[in-house]
């Protein structure tokens, strides 16, 4: 079927692609800002904006899940929109790098309220899997959709306006998204019963072998990632010279890359597993970044061809993420498992953002993409070694510790030991002749 057919996803497929496109603006902006405060130290300060964003992600994300659940999720999504749209608001009249600091905190811990609350819903809203992975194409073509409209938006806006004026587009974005939250009839989370508390989905994510793996994906991504979003603007205005325009235009130019790789995932997945395909464009990421190191005298045209290639190679690398996480669990734990990959894979860019921005101040920038090079090419390893090459969706294992009426049950059999079934993610305990890693 057509997914934007079913009229809950399509309006939290356009909320999600409007809010989007006002943190894009929020994004070009920010940096400009940082260029005002701080000159060629602009890349320190926005690093340091964008690890408190993080601090804010990985310490928020696997709290609020709980809360969320108690919650009715329209309303939920909606309140965090509206805060978001507030502190938009205040950012054109910032003064200090510390209030950059102090509302970067607050706006996205409400993003990360709303962002694993946003990614548990569309499963329940698309159950069927061959539309769950057009719709995490389309989610993925979303973000490269902003990536690639918001540089073009703001380099527009720039002939016009102040850039200050961008913020206000980030709010209208929020705002928006907040109204299409609105007109969605949103299913009630299945009342099943979790145990774990807030840590569950962290557990679930660290014993099962391929999450393992995404954990390291993400800091490799995250590498590449921190580069683009950090160093951007320094690359353009300090290093080349060139006019606030030229930062939109750079920025644009990855999303194009991005934009064209998930176009052409949805056929590729079909034909190459996800393990193939993410290891290899994660490889790849780490070595345009040292190619870049090397040849960046060539001057911005190199910086554009590379930007190019990094999105490519980034949006290959994170779009099945969703495909494994619902693989991994069952729809009880589906809210629990992407709040911990939400807090895992951004304190992979709490990292990657302090070192391209400390580094990108101190050391220039071809021993930073150097460094950056090598921590991908790191992560990739490490993936590689912790995701098995024969990776199966379901492992046949057996529970001794679950009574008859347990509702994960459903679908296994009698066994002298206790009960066998498949399932592709851990409960609570397992039989001793069972790996704790039997994901």
């Amino acid at each position: 079927m057509d997914v934007l057919a079913n009229r809950g996803y399509r309006h939290l497929f356009l909320a999600q692609l409007v809010a989007l496109l006002g943190t894009g603006l929020a994004t070009i902006a920010l940096g400009l800002l940082a260029y005002d405060l701080a000159g060629a130290d602009a890349g320190f300060v926005l690093g340091a904006a964008l690890a408190l964003k993080m601090v804010a992600y990985v310490l928020v994300a696997p709290l609020v899940t709980a809360l969320a659940d108690r919650l009715p999720r329209r309303e939920f999504l909606v309140g965090m929109d509206v805060l978001r749209c507030g502190v938009a608001l205040m950012l054109p009249f910032v003064t200090e790098v510390w209030q950059v600091y102090v509302l970067i905190l607050v706006l996205q811990a409400a993003s990360a309220a709303f962002t694993p609350t946003y990614q548990a819903t569309i499963p329940t809203l698309l159950p069927q899997e061959e539309d769950y992975t057009r719709a995490l194409s389309l989610s993925r073509l979303t973000y490269d959709l902003e990536s690639l409209i918001s540089p073009v938006l703001a380099a527009a806006l720039l002939t016009l306006v102040d850039y200050h004026w961008l913020f206000t587009g980030t709010s209208v974005g929020f705002a928006a998204s907040a109204f299409l939250v609105l007109t969605v009839v949103l299913p009630k989370p299945q009342a099943i019963e979790r145990h774990g508390g807030a840590t569950r989905g962290i557990r679930i994510y660290l014993a099962t072998p391929r999450l393992r793996a995404l954990l390291w994906l993400n800091l490799a991504a995250a590498a590449a990632g921190s580069m683009v979003l950090v160093n951007t603007v320094v690359l353009v205005r300090d290093v080349f010279g060139r006019a606030d325009i030229a930062v939109a235009i750079t920025f644009g130019v990855f999303g194009l890359g991005s934009m064209a790789a998930a176009l052409t995932l949805p056929r590729l997945l079909a034909n190459v597993p996800d393990r193939k395909v993410m290891l290899t464009a994660c490889g790849a990421l780490a070595g345009m970044l040292v190619l870049t190191a090397a040849l960046l005298s060539l001057g911005w045209l190199m910086v554009l061809v590379s930007w190019l290639l990094l999105g490519f190679g980034y949006s290959l690398a994170l779009t099945p993420v969703g495909r494994l996480i619902r693989r991994s669990a069952g729809p009880a734990d589906l809210p629990t498992l992407f709040a911990a990959q939400f807090a895992i894979s951004h304190a992979g860019w709490l990292i990657t953002y302090l070192v391209a921005g400390s580094l990108g101040s101190v050391a220039g920038m071809p021993v930073t993409m150097l460094i950056l090079g090598a921590i991908t090419l790191g992560g990739v390893l490490q993936a590689r070694r912790a995701w098995p090459a024969d990776d199966r969706e379901t492992l046949e294992h057996v529970h001794d510790d679950l009574d008859d009426e347990h509702p994960h049950l459903h679908d296994a059999i009698p066994h002298q030991q206790g009960w066998r079934h498949e399932h592709a993610y851990v409960i609570d305990r397992i039989h001793p002749r069972w790996p704790a890693n039997h994901g």
